[in-house]
């Protein structure tokens, strides 16, 4: 019984994670759209979305901290609540202030929600089910931020964006499942009270942990600046809204199933095999498809498909290392992976949406897939094996 209560947890845990980044995917088709409407550039968009995350990401591991001191269901509760309601106002929102209040409040969902959840997925496993279970918690959502766009755009084509935030209702539908599925954690070993700030000097000063952190950063780097660049590049070739929503479905439905499946290559072939693939192979495949994007559209969006799935790889691999090289802090680490990573790459593309204005968006994107494939000289001072 015990078992299946723990299975039922991480299952609704999933459930609630792949609906919070459905709605988090919601803008990345329609934001070129809310710009025409709006009346701002690629560089501005790129801004908005950039100070979103920024201020989300930032308190993503204070959060976590609070989390690994307290596992009441307090933050995914909210969290979930605040994502489905934030996300759906705001693509239709007429002026750039309630734009990037509704953008807020939607990022401050996720930082919420994933903390916590991410943080409870191994009090809910064993030494045999762990991997399994965060590659299917990871999944649920990055299969959940896929149909995000392809929902949105969906419903703006065929019934017009005013009956987008009707969407709202299914989070909130799951966001009483959860409630009630996902049990009440008890006689769980917390940490000690150190303040948050003496937790992330201790993380920040294991040097595996900073390899294992600076992957992750480098990976979220190229999956939101595909995400966030080339819609724009798309509609400027001429493409529908839809379109670019089902490009972008693909692209990270195929990522969703490169974390599904990262779990058994790490134990055939060990986690630095899925790491070496994920970092190295990005680069050639982002050439590919940048030279192949206007002359063959449906051969590049086939690479593209494999890049997602590529990039994605090794996401609950990094997650799950990261969390048993300091066990004590699973929720904290959980914030800085899921939070302060996207906080700082969209720091980061504020001035990438700059130079693509100037230089190009396809020749900023190849220049940042170089940047995993050098760095990936690192990966072999890591383990070879999440146990070890």
């Amino acid at each position: 019984m015990a078992f299946d209560k723990n299975r039922g947890a991480v299952w609704w845990l999933s459930s609630a994670h792949f609906i919070n980044d459905v709605y988090s995917g919601f803008l990345t088709p329609l934001m070129p759209f809310i710009a025409a409407k709006i009346g701002f550039s690629v560089a501005i968009a790129t801004m908005i979305t950039s100070i979103a995350q920024i201020v989300a990401s930032t308190i993503q591991p204070i959060f976590g901290w609070f989390a690994d001191k307290s596992y009441k269901r307090f933050f995914i509760f909210f969290g979930l609540f605040f994502g489905s309601i934030s996300a759906p106002i705001a693509t239709n929102a007429n002026n750039l202030t309630t734009l990037l209040i509704f953008i807020i409040l939607g990022n401050l969902g996720g930082s919420l929600y994933h903390p916590q959840a991410i943080g409870f997925i191994p009090v809910f496993s064993n030494k045999n089910t762990l991997v399994y279970n965060m590659s299917l918690f990871i999944t649920a959502g990055t299969i959940g931020f896929a149909c995000g766009p392809l929902v949105s755009s969906s419903v703006a084509e065929l019934w017009g964006f005013d009956k987008i935030p009707y969407l709202s209702i299914f989070g909130l539908i799951v966001l009483a499942l959860m409630f009630k599925f996902v049990p009440r954690v008890k006689d769980v070993k917390k940490p000690n009270s150190e303040n948050l700030f003496e937790v992330l000097k201790q993380i920040m000063k294991n040097k595996l942990m900073v390899i294992v952190l600076t992957i992750a950063f480098m990976k979220v780097l190229i999956q939101s600046s595909c995400s966030i660049l080339l819609p724009f590049l798309w509609k400027d070739m001429g493409h529908s809204a839809f379109y670019i929503g089902f490009a972008m479905f693909l692209f990270l439905f195929a990522g969703g199933m490169g974390s599904y499946v990262s779990s058994r290559f790490e134990r055939k072939f060990g986690a630095k095999f899925v790491f070496y693939c994920s970092m190295i192979l990005t680069l050639p495949l982002m050439i590919l498809f940048i030279t192949t994007c206007e002359s063959h559209k449906d051969f590049s969006i086939a690479v593209f498909v494999v890049m997602g799935f590529i990039t994605m790889f090794a996401q609950p691999v990094t997650m799950v290392l990261a969390q048993k090289l300091m066990p004590q802090y699973k929720s904290v680490i959980g914030g800085i992976i899921n939070g302060t990573t996207w906080g700082l790459v969209a720091l980061i593309l504020v001035f990438v949406g700059f130079l693509a204005e100037k230089f190009g968006i396809k020749q900023i994107l190849i220049l940042l897939a170089i940047l995993p494939a050098i760095f990936s000289y690192f990966v072999k001072f890591l383990p070879n094996s999440i146990d070890d």
